[in-house]
């Protein structure tokens, strides 16, 4: 279970004292609580030669849980990373009228802040056993010496109690009570405890803190942009899928790549904060669903110009009638009416492909964007000055001829500056050791394998595989996103089939792409992230750029 079951036993004092500094090296490296509790019991038993014992934790409540209970006789073992829950309520430490109890013997270690060592429960006055003699009387065990300690931290605060059962002679194995030595052995080892146990606590609680920050900054970027409140989850969730995969994976390249905890921790740290300079980042340009959206969709103006134009046609139609009219002229009255229908379907159809341009769902075609600029031309109207001025304004043609997508160059570099941000806001932080490369790996995914991403160029060799996995899953997770404005998420076939093109064309890691195919990473994916009529059937011979796993 932990490395404190691998240490012999002590038989002498010396060796007990040498054992209990081993322990409190071991205790005080170990990282996960439930392994630290069971830990401190399991060290307090060999320690005393206990056959069994109970660790509580002080509740916020004031009252003593129980957290971990084992006993050797019986093999009992539950609480911890047994996954067996301890089916016993707290014991209160008060009355209902808030007087202590004393009458059983952990509480009445912690109100008199003191050890209590008891040679026979059966004979011993003053406490109540009487849940320890049922018991007895349901397993047929028999519960006889006790030693209970108060486990205190750095501030004299009691925290736990540990409560040791049946010491055992070292020779015979009789049951025996536990001696002056055993006490103060394991009034030692509780000090070391509680103060390993508290620093775990804090490192814990502050590890908590900072990542609710993060989410706070996530939740305020999501919170600026609904179409994307989901990516700063997402991307973390699936970088930490695709690294998994390449730490499991036992052939290709990338097969001695492997992962600590404290590696992990830093990953996952890295990749919900790797958007974390969006929060710079203008509302109306994440959010720019079409190519005439700023605050609001701007195409609502040129529909209000096109009736104007369609209002002036009206006023001129009725006008050349009515001078036709006064002439008589029946000819020139039906060439009027004529002209004056082509002239509204021309109208009414540039307004629609201004309409079909401002989507920006595909690259647009040359002739397309030189309709727009005769559009532009074409039709004259008034500003607000009362100037005429041309049917769109410089702005306004730069957006409706945009080649790909709804951004112009300046609004993407806007876009682009939030990974310069990200780095920047990262790169100011004073990270600890173990989370060191948290800017480079947050930083790292909008660059590409050949050198000619952003923000720094960087290339594929002076890349950590983290970072490459981050640029990875951030592309996978923009291809399949069904909540951006401008674009529905595409099925698992079309994702894969442009990822595999970026491999070949040197824009992600080929070895990693490779691995997200092998060990069917996208699939782990999708199954939570992406809507049923997404995932469709998916053939690896027809995606781009895939090589079957090696033989083993």
């Amino acid at each position: 279970m932990n490395q404190m079951q691998h240490l012999p036993d002590p038989t002498n004092l010396f060796e007990r004292l040498e054992q209990l500094n081993q322990i409190g090296v071991a205790l005080s490296k170990e990282t996960d609580i439930n392994r630290l509790l069971e830990a401190i019991l399991v060290a307090a038993q060999k320690i005393t030669h206990a056959d069994g014992g109970t660790l509580y934790r002080m509740t916020e409540e004031r009252t003593l849980k129980f957290e971990i209970m084992r006993n050797d006789t019986l093999g009992i073992a539950m609480g911890g990373t047994t996954g067996a829950e301890i089916p016993f309520y707290p014991l209160q430490l008060h009355d209902q009228e808030g007087k202590p109890v004393t009458s059983m013997v952990a509480a009445y270690a912690v109100h008199h802040d003191k050890s209590v060592n008891i040679a026979d429960a059966y004979t011993q006055e003053g406490f109540d056993f009487s849940g320890t003699k049922s018991f007895d009387k349901k397993t047929g065990y028999r519960s006889q010496s006790f030693l209970t300690v108060p486990m205190k931290n750095h501030e004299n605060e009691i925290i736990g109690v540990l409560q040791l059962l049946n010491a055992k002679d070292p020779v015979s194995g009789a049951i025996v009570p536990f001696s002056e030595a055993d006490q103060r052995l394991a009034e030692s080892l509780a000090s070391q405890a509680a103060i390993a146990l508290t620093n775990r606590l804090l490192i814990n609680h502050l590890e908590n803190l900072f990542e609710s920050f993060i989410n706070l900054i996530n939740a305020a970027i999501d919170d600026k942009s609904p179409y994307t409140a989901g990516h700063c989850e997402r991307v973390p969730l699936l970088t930490m899928l695709l690294a998994e995969a390449v730490n499991n994976v036992q052939v290709g390249p990338l097969k001695s790549f492997t992962m600590s905890d404290k590696d992990r921790y830093e990953l996952k740290i890295a990749g919900l904060l790797h958007d974390c300079g969006k929060v710079t980042t203008p509302v109306h340009v994440v959010d720019k669903a079409t190519k005439m959206h700023t605050i609001f969709d701007r195409i609502g103006l040129l529909d209000t110009r096109f009736e104007v134009v369609r209002r002036d046609t009206e006023i001129a139609l009725l006008k050349a009638k009515l001078e036709a009219l006064e002439k008589g002229d029946r000819q020139a009255l039906h060439d009027i009416e004529s002209g004056f229908e082509l002239r509204m379907r021309e109208i009414n159809q540039d307004r629609e492909f201004l309409r079909f341009c401002n989507v920006g769902g595909e690259a647009m075609k040359p002739e397309d964007m030189e309709r727009v600029k005769q559009i532009s031309t074409k039709y004259r109207w008034r500003d607000i000055e009362g100037n005429q001025a041309d049917f769109l304004s410089n702005d306004e043609l730069e957006n409706m001829t945009i080649r790909a997508g709804t951004l112009t160059a300046a609004e993407r570099q806007i876009i682009n500056h939030h990974i310069e941000v990200t780095i920047e806001m990262l790169e100011a932080l004073p990270w600890p050791k173990h989370l060191k490369n948290v800017p480079e790996y947050a930083g790292g995914h909008h660059e590409r394998m050949d050198g000619k991403g952003y923000p720094r160029g960087l290339t594929r060799e002076q890349m950590s595989v983290q970072a490459r996995c981050m640029g990875i899953a951030d592309i996978f997770e923009a291809l399949t996103a069904k909540d951006r404005p401008y674009k529905k998420g595409k099925t698992l076939s079309e994702s894969l089939s442009i990822l595999g093109k970026f491999k070949l064309g040197g824009h992600i890691d080929p070895d990693l792409f490779d691995v997200f195919m092998w060990e069917k990473v996208y699939l782990k994916y999708a199954q939570q992230y992406m809507d049923a009529h997404q995932i469709d059937e998916i053939d690896p011979s027809k995606i781009p750029g895939y090589v079957p796993p090696p033989a083993p």
